[in-house]
């Protein structure tokens, strides 16, 4: 069995393959065991190179075997560097995977809901229900427009009738009207007092006589004066 095949639990050719959930687990897992295996690594590093510095003017031997195991783990070090690189990426690639295929799953769900959804409609039916909304709607404007209508106001009668007999009406007043300053001009002239004038007073000759006489004495008298 590979090693993949150990770490994601594969089986024989016939077996099911691991879940995308799963295999991101198992990915999970072994980056945390490498991080730790890193970690020791790292440790038993500096133990070797301490070993190396502590024998080196007296043990040289044991200084350059504590090199040799110091080289040995930096090679596992970054051997295991490598593998956790890889396997981030692929953690990443699984997780991308899966999260597109969690969208693609409800966005089947979702298309399969309004296939549902419309199972028992059509176009022609949203339009007859369409109509039908209109045709009510209408109905109820017509309605309450009869409503809003004052009850008992003459909706009997004809209004073109009405206006024709309120000219003929006005036609009447007209007329009534021209005839009584028509008839002013036959208005009887007020009766002739029966009382006399007073008559102009009559001089006598005498005294217009005597009148003159005295202009004759007036003008006689001027001229004297002269």
């Amino acid at each position: 069995m590979s090693v993949f095949g150990k770490l994601f639990g594969g089986g024989g050719k016939g077996g099911k393959g691991p879940s995308a959930q799963e295999a991101i687990q198992k990915l999970r897992e072994t980056e945390e065991m490498l991080t730790k295996k890193q970690e020791f690594l790292e440790k038993k590093i500096d133990q070797e190179l301490i070993t190396a510095k502590k024998n080196g003017t007296k043990n040289k031997r044991a200084a350059l075997q504590a090199l040799k195991r110091k080289k040995r783990y930096e090679k596992q070090l970054t051997q295991i560097d490598g593998t956790l690189s890889t396997i981030e990426f692929q953690r990443e690639a699984l997780e991308n995977a899966n999260t597109n295929t969690e969208v693609l799953k409800n966005m089947g769900f979702a298309a399969k809901a309004m296939k549902a959804a419309h199972e028992n409609m059509d176009i022609d039916k949203v339009d007859d229900l369409m109509q039908d909304i209109t045709e009510q709607q209408e109905l109820a404007q017509e309605i309450s427009d009869a409503i809003s209508k004052p009850v008992g106001f003459g909706d009997e009668f004809d209004e073109d009738e009405l206006l024709a007999e309120l000219d003929e009406l006005e036609q009447e007043e007209l007329d009534k009207n021209l005839l009584e300053i028509g008839g002013t001009e036959n208005v009887p002239l007020p009766n002739v007092p029966s009382t006399s004038l007073p008559s102009r007073p009559v001089f006598s000759a005498k005294k217009e006589d005597e009148d003159e006489h005295a202009m004759e004495d007036l003008q006689r008298w001027a001229m004297e004066a002269n």
